[in-house]
């Protein structure tokens, strides 16, 4: 089984090259932003929980989010493995994800950070919410979801690189590209 956990800040292209990531190597993708956003769609008892916090910028409780997950990946037991986006985003979440897939007779194999400059994150993130018009790309909001990727997120990534699992692959660039370059890191875990 092939667990990998795509990380960047806010508009660094995860949803993007997890879906060619996904094609490719047959796995399920589990994006929390994209769970919170179906339920709250489906009105959902979680749903209605984590609605306020995720149209505030803000993160939803570890409890709330461990749940969500455990329960997409139960759902998912015929999977290859699975490309994680949008989670862990803090220690306590990482050590679960851990302990939670040691349970499963699984582990993460690897996770890689999408390295993408500030000014390009904000390019981006302006354009796909004139695209799509998600209430959390919203400039205020935007700047707000950024600033706790930078501020607590980010601080996940020493914890896998003393595991040996943390590579690291530029996000700017033509999407062909970096998809490459994550395939050469994936082939590698």
């Amino acid at each position: 089984m092939l667990n990998l956990v795509l990380f960047g800040p806010p508009g660094a292209g995860k949803g993007t090259q997890s879906q060619k990531l996904i094609d490719k190597y047959q796995l399920v993708h589990i994006s929390t932003g994209d769970l919170f956003r179906a339920h709250i769609k489906n009105q959902t008892d979680l749903g209605k929980q984590v609605s306020q916090l995720i149209a505030d910028g803000e993160l939803v409780p570890d409890s709330i989010t461990i749940a969500m997950l455990e329960e997409e990946v139960d759902r998912n037991k015929t999977a290859k493995g699975f490309i994680f986006d949008g989670f862990p985003r803090t220690v306590p979440q990482a050590e679960e994800l851990d302990r939670f897939l040691e349970s499963k007779g699984a582990k993460v194999n690897g996770v890689i950070a999408l390295d993408v400059n500030q000014e390009e994150l904000t390019r981006r993130i302006a354009e796909r919410h004139k695209l799509n018009g998600r209430p959390d790309d919203d400039a205020e909001k935007l700047k707000k979801r950024i600033g706790e990727y930078f501020d607590k997120t980010i601080h996940v990534l020493p914890y896998y690189e003393t595991q040996g699992k943390l590579a690291k692959v530029n996000g700017i660039g033509e999407i062909e590209t970096i998809f490459d370059n994550l395939c050469e890191v994936i082939d590698s875990f």
